[in-house]
């Protein structure tokens, strides 16, 4: 019917990293009913040629991360493109840049300014089949110049991605030596507070003096107390994965039953467990053999687990430590009825500062439900396991805070190291 637009004839990518080109070209040919994509770089081209899959490909030869010729290449190498015009539009006029352009891939070479009246007619040249002759002698000869300036360009990538790999391994050093040494600075603050906390309580005892003065102060002392202890294991918590992640983590390595190292930790969260009514159910510790490892680290390890469970546990709940021998190795499971891990983060739960879940839900106390933390935890976890040649891994259906499914971590350690 008169006046209603014609169908699009093709679907058209130009690949040009300067707007007024990109600009130009587009309007000339939407002008004439083709449907225009544009990208500014290589890798954007090649995403949206897979996505839109043109019927004809334009662009400039000297482009940004990859030129024209590599784009072509790379193209050349998908089965969709391997028969699709791709044409070289550029003001590069350089002696060889057109038969280098053919070589590579092209099927012809337009140089700029584009002529517009010409250009659409070039442009439906190329869709109907028409290809830029390039003699076989001179496409062997210049096919080998490209695989040469390909090599040189590859080696100096290389050089520079050394270069570069080494400034970021000498900036990660310099972190995690920059970290240790502030919370190392941040201890001796940290020390003195904790003494004046400890003498302000030896020196209030209500039974001989003012007992509502004495009992504010001694408040006041326990409050200093227990802040100097959650920053402290903070800075604690900042210095181990510093020290796992520059592989600077020293072990002393000795007999170690871990009956007796879960032992410890289950005195420290007991009062936690008795306040939040969480049942703990300890079987088959006794059992296991002494094995080769650093049990303070150890300890700080599986407790950072089992915390991890009370945080994640809603009151009333279960925490279950068992241990079983498997070959020359025991596997230590910690499994709680808590509200469960997604699949998808049953790796990322390891990483250094992630934390599951919303920031927004997390409380100041790091032994309430869902309490606070900085994504420490399982991460120093991991490296100080791994660091014992040993394995720690999560298996839960998912997460489901109304019926919570739970989650059950597998500690795997050698019995001898070696």
């Amino acid at each position: 019917m008169s006046g209603q637009p014609s169908e699009p004839k093709a679907i058209i990518l130009y690949i040009e990293d300067d707007q007024a080109s990109q600009r130009l070209v587009k309007r000339v040919l939407e002008s004439h009913g083709y449907r225009v994509f544009v990208a500014s770089e290589g890798l954007e081209g090649i995403a949206i040629a897979r996505q839109e899959q043109p019927h004809l490909i334009l662009m400039d030869i000297n482009l940004p991360t990859m030129d024209g010729q590599e784009i072509t290449t790379r193209l050349r190498s998908l089965p969709y493109f391997s028969n699709t015009p791709i044409v070289a539009v550029t003001a590069n006029t350089s002696p060889g840049s057109r038969q280098q352009a053919l070589a590579a891939g092209c099927s012809g070479f337009l140089t700029k300014p584009i002529d517009v009246v010409q250009f659409p007619k070039q442009v439906e040249s190329f869709l109907q089949g028409h290809r830029d002759p390039l003699p076989e002698g001179e496409r062997s000869h210049h096919l080998e110049l490209y695989a040469q300036r390909l090599v040189e360009r590859l080696e100096n990538k290389i050089y520079e991605l050394q270069s570069a790999n080494q400034k970021l391994r000498e900036l990660d050093r310099m972190k995690s030596d920059f970290i240790i040494l502030v919370s190392h600075e941040l201890r001796t603050p940290l020390t003195l507070i904790s003494g004046y906390a400890y003498l302000l309580k030896e020196k209030t005892d209500p039974a001989v003096q003012d007992a509502p003065f004495v009992q504010a102060v001694a408040d006041i002392a326990n409050g200093l107390t227990m802040g100097v202890e959650r920053l402290s294991q903070v800075v604690n918590e900042i210095i181990s994965v510093s020290r796992i992640a520059s592989g600077t983590l020293d072990l002393a390595l000795g007999p170690t039953r871990l009956a007796i190292v879960v032992e410890q930790i289950i005195k420290e969260i007991r009062k936690t467990c008795e306040a939040r009514n969480l049942n703990l159910d300890v079987a088959g510790l006794e059992e296991l053999p002494m094995i080769e490892a650093d049990g303070t680290q150890l300890k700080i390890a599986i407790g950072n687990v089992v915390n991890n469970a009370v945080k994640f546990t809603p009151n009333g709940g279960t925490i279950a430590i068992h241990g079983r021998r498997v070959g020359d190795a025991v596997d230590l499971t910690i499994q709680d009825s808590g509200v469960g891990i997604p699949p998808e983060e049953h790796r990322r739960i390891f990483e250094q500062f992630h934390i599951l879940g919303s920031i927004q839900h997390h409380s100041t106390s790091k032994s309430a439900f869902q309490g606070g933390g900085l994504g420490l935890g399982l991460p120093i976890a991991k490296g100080i396991i791994e660091a014992h040649n040993g394995r720690i891994w999560v298996e839960s259906e998912g997460y489901n805070p109304e019926n919570p499914p739970g989650s059950t971590f597998h500690i795997l350690l050698p019995i001898q190291q070696g």
